[in-house]
């Protein structure tokens, strides 16, 4: 690849594998305030700043939004110019080039080409063969390195999961113990009505269920493993009701993000039955949307864990999980 190359991807974008895409509101929940400013604001973090400025060892540096592979440790090369730089991406289509004329100056901006993020920018003043400078925030990306003895670079490629089953307090309470689990964001899907409110889900005639959503590295922990810690940690068997919460907002629920979700969430759900009294009524259907929840909501357990609701019912969940997933959590025994 060189500059010619860039150039000619500018007039004519590449076609990427595939694409993520998420509201403002999903971005924000997901990445901290300086990689949401740079990625999703296109903005630049000062000079000699960011984590992978002076970094050198092996590695896969991927899009810190979406997960994909951008560039690979043995493309980069110091510069000096303060921010990470590298000669040419893992595959051209991960990448998009858009020229750039703000600030008086005539550039090419380079975005992840499958979720859109702001990356940094391409010059035509790099080393050889490529003859080309990816200047890259250190913001919008996520380094995985090899481990010792490894002979190719281990990426991580994280996976979604949305299920729902009760307050959403509480699940992702315990969820997030689970090892492999990278965030957990609480929201609204299953229904109709476009970006409710908490008021609105409460009052039942949105379709929606309290849910949430996780990033979860599949290495770690697989999607049926996921389910199951799920299926154990709330009544699949009541209908639209978790104990004290009663209603269609608090059915059970797993929202599928292809048909391979699907297949293991039946397979999940067989295999868990006979564990069970009364027959699973827990519903599996494609997810439509993801709408985060109100930011009070995010991580309740964690900042309010003196709440009355914490003490009496999220406290005996997290209790449980210690007893019965011991083996998955990321502390042991905590």
């Amino acid at each position: 690849m060189n500059w010619n190359d860039v150039l000619d991807h500018s007039r004519n974008p590449a076609t990427p594998d595939t694409r993520v895409e998420k509201t403002d509101a999903e971005w924000k929940a997901l990445l901290t305030p300086e990689q949401y400013r740079v990625t999703r604001q296109h903005g630049t973090e000062r000079a000699f700043t960011g984590e992978y400025c002076e970094a050198h060892a092996p590695g896969i540096y991927a899009c810190v939004c979406c997960g994909t592979p951008l560039f690979d440790s043995t493309t980069k090369f110091e510069s000096g110019t303060g921010w990470p730089s590298f000669t040419e991406p893992v595959q051209d289509n991960v990448i998009r080039y858009k020229r750039d004329t703000s600030y008086g100056m005539d550039r090419v901006e380079v975005l992840c080409n499958i979720c859109d993020a702001h990356l940094g920018h391409v010059f035509p003043d790099g080393p050889r063969p490529s003859g080309l400078r990816f200047c890259i925030n250190s913001a919008s990306l996520r380094k995985t390195e090899s481990g010792d003895g490894d002979t190719e670079t281990k990426e991580k490629v994280l996976e979604t999961a949305t299920v729902g089953g009760g307050c959403f307090w509480c699940i992702e309470a315990y969820l997030e113990q689970l090892r492999g689990v990278e965030s957990v964001v609480s929201g609204y899907a299953g229904g109709s009505t476009e970006r409710p409110t908490y008021e609105q889900v409460c009052g039942g005639g949105t379709g929606h269920a309290e849910v949430v959503q996780v990033r979860f590295d599949p290495r770690a922990l697989s999607y049926a493993d996921l389910l199951k810690v799920f299926f154990i940690m709330h009544n699949p068997t009541t209908l639209n009701r978790q104990g004290a919460d009663v209603g269609t907002q608090y059915r059970s629920v797993v929202l599928t993000e292809n048909e391979e979700q699907a297949a293991t969430a039946q397979a999940v759900m067989q295999e868990l039955q006979p564990y069970f009294e009364k027959p699973i009524v827990t519903e599996v259907q494609p997810l439509q949307a993801f709408y985060p929840a109100e930011a009070h909501h995010q991580g309740y357990y964690r900042t309010n864990p003196q709440r009355a609701y914490c003490q009496s019912v999220i406290n005996p969940k997290l209790a449980k999980m210690r007893e019965y997933f011991k083996g998955h959590l990321k502390t042991q025994g905590a």
